[in-house]
Order: C-alpha cells, then structure tokens, then sequence
C-alpha cells in the first residue's frame, strides 16, 4: 500500500476479505460458553462452527481458511477469559491493567478481517473485540518502549472519565514511546501529560477510532486498529499486523490529522 488514501475508511474498505471461520473442537465447557461465541460473532463475515474430532484435544477454537486449513488456534478458556465471560468496565476501571492483557492466536489470525459492530444498548459485547484489540496494541507500545503511538478517542475526556484509560497512559508515558491522542477537545491533559494532543471538532477527530503501534525498526513488529463510527452509532473497523500497512495507516494519520 503506496499511495495515501483519501480516508480511514478507506484502509478498512481497500482489502479483499478473505474466507475464515472459528471451530469449537471436542467441546466440554457448557452450551452457554458455545452461545455466547456464536452471539459475539452473529453480525460478522466469520462462521462458527462446532465439531467432535477423536483423539484431539478438548475446547480448542481453530481459525479456518477457506480450504479449511487451520491458521491459528486457541483454547477456548483464552476467549472465555478475553472476550465472553468480560465487559468493557474491566477496561474503563483499569480492573483489567496492562500486565493483564493477552490476546488470544485466533483473534490476531483476524487481522484484514472487516468488522461492523454496534455498541450499547444495541449489542453489549460486539464492541469487546475492538476494544481488547485496542488495549493490546497499547501494550505492544508500552512493552517495546519506544517507538510511535498514536490514539484516538473522540472525546478527549476520555483520558481524564475513564481510570483505566488514564493509567495505561501514565504508565505509556513513563516510557519513551512517542505517544500522540486525537480527538474533541472538551478535555484537554495537565502539562504533565507527556504526550502530544491533536485536537478538532469535525470528521475523523470526532467520529475515527484508531490505535496505531509503529517503529523503524526492522525486527520489531507495529500493529494498527482502525474504525469509524457510521450509522446508528455502528462501526467499521479492521485491524493489521502488515507492516506495510500499519505504516501506511501511521502515515495517514500524521499527515491529516
């Protein structure tokens, strides 16, 4: 990806989506935990499926490609704990910090996989997805220490509302992470806040949502989350661990906004 879109939209609309698929295999946790899996994914592109294979292991989730060749896996107690048996409090309270972030292999495998998620009082997890994928590029960050970080909140306040929030950042900018937040400025950050604002009332400050890792460095891999917020407070979303990709995003973002 070479030439700079007109939009983000435009990174989350530009790929081909590939044909995938979550397994449950040999499943011995309750018929709940399947519903709950299968609710979480209703309105997206990727089935699920349950299957019994002998002689394999017990609650497995399998990412499938279209050949149904498997490309990544994960124990379905990882997605219990990630993603089903959570809610997006454990984030906003910083119940669930940085040290506490994972991210199951079946939802990296996703990446390049379009989303369209609604949040409350619409859907109470369809959102869960890009907010964990959120939290673990932010550990990325803070876990290399270095490097470009770029975030995007709509709202400012949400740095200063949001304990969570506010914590991950104290504990980013007590690294030498190059930490850039975006948004509505109906907040703005004490001077002790080491990280640059970009602030704007119109288009993407307001309705964008990104979390962008980047680095020059050659072994170390970035990340990038991109949503936007479109009709009936849905949004649009992909994530990417290309690096051409991820620079490309970076490079979005700090020539328009």
């Amino acid at each position: 990806m070479t030439d700079l879109p007109d939009s983000l939209v435009s990174f989350i609309e530009k790929e081909a989506v590939a044909d995938r698929s979550l397994a449950v295999v040999n499943r011995t946790r309750p018929r709940p935990i399947q519903d709950m899996l299968e609710e979480l994914f209703a309105e997206q592109s990727v089935e699920i499926r349950e299957f019994d294979v002998p002689g394999t292991e017990e609650d497995m989730v399998l990412l499938l490609n279209g050949e149904g060749e498997v490309i990544a896996s994960s124990p379905l107690r990882e997605l219990e704990e990630e993603l089903l048996l959570v809610n997006s409090d454990l984030y906003v309270t910083g119940a669930k910090g940085l040290d506490d972030v994972s991210l199951p292999a079946v939802l990296e495998g996703l990446s390049e996989t379009p989303f369209r998620v609604r949040g409350y009082p619409a859907a109470h997890s369809e959102k869960l997805p890009l907010i964990a994928m959120s939290r673990y590029i932010e550990r990325l960050a803070w876990e290399h220490g270095s490097g470009r970080l770029r975030s995007s909140f709509q709202r400012l306040s949400r740095l200063d509302d949001e304990r969570g929030t506010r914590e991950v950042y104290r504990q980013l900018g007590a690294t030498d992470v190059d930490v850039h937040v975006y948004g509505v400025p109906d907040w703005l950050p004490p001077e002790s806040f080491s990280g640059i604002v970009h602030a704007g009332y119109t288009g993407e400050f307001r309705t964008s949502w990104f979390v962008v890792h980047h680095t020059d460095e050659a072994d170390t891999a970035g990340a990038a989350l991109v949503a936007e917020r479109v009709d009936d407070g849905a949004w649009e979303a992909v994530w990417t661990f290309r690096q051409e990709r991820v620079r490309a995003v970076n490079r979005y973002i700090e020539r328009t906004l």
